[in-house]
Parts: C-alpha cells; structure tokens; sequence
C-alpha cells in the first residue's frame, strides 16, 4: 500500500494503488476553485482500498451538473484531499498532490475540457471529455 497526508500531517491515508479505477485531471470550475489552480488530478478509487486516519471535515455542495460532492480537508491545515460523490457510492476520489509516491500514476482522462483556463489547455495525451465522464459504479 502506498501512502498520503495531508500538510499537516494530521490526516494520513493508504491506498491499494493497483486497485485504481481512474486516474484523470478535472478542470471544472469546482476543482479550480478548490486547488487554486487551473485543475486537479485526481484518482478513483472502491473504498476498501483505502484507509484514512484522523479527523478530516467535508465540505458538500452540488457540482456543475448537480451531483453531491463532498470534499474532505485537514481540520487543521486545510489540505484537500478527497472527494466523495453521493451518485458514486462506495468509492472516493483522492487528490494526487498529497500522495507520498505519485510515480505510478498514469492519466487517462481529462475532464471538464470546456472549462480549462487558456493558461493551463487540457492534456491531449489522455482521452477528454466536455464535462463529466460516465462514472457508473
């Protein structure tokens, strides 16, 4: 299992890397509002593949096409690092900037093509999409 925190350190996970059901940057506007910057790379995951420990607030809001999105951060240090999403159950998005290891990450999709800022242009090395891809769990 790899591993993450988030800056603090008050929140660490572990993660099954091989079990990763996607792996994609997001340039919704929601994701660049909560990074700072023009997207997040992101990757999916079933829950039973990950384990979290410490204590994480969620903030929950409905994304651009109306799912409920519920982003987990540091209580402490603000960190974003996942993403749970009401309409996909059972799994969560864990944000790749906070990964101990990223080198085995491979991205395979780009999101929210439509809403990339003209200084960061989507990765045409990955598949795209407009907006949301189908995430049928």
């Amino acid at each position: 299992m790899l591993k993450g925190h988030c800056l603090c350190g008050d929140v660490q996970y572990q993660f099954e890397e091989e079990r990763a059901e996607l792996k994609l940057h997001c340039h919704c506007k929601d994701c660049q509002r909560v990074t700072g910057s023009g997207k997040a790379t992101v990757v999916l995951f079933p829950l039973d593949a990950v384990i979290i420990e410490g204590t994480y607030k969620l903030f929950s809001s409905l994304g651009s096409e109306g799912s409920h999105v519920n982003r987990g951060f540091c209580r402490r240090c603000g960190s974003q690092m996942f993403t749970f999403v009401d309409e996909i159950p059972d799994h969560v998005f864990i944000k790749a900037g906070g990964m101990e290891d990223s080198s085995w990450l491979n991205v395979e999709l780009t999101c929210w093509t439509s809403t990339a800022p003209a200084w960061l242009p989507p990765d045409q090395n990955t598949a795209t999409a407009e907006k949301n891809p189908p995430l049928n769990s």
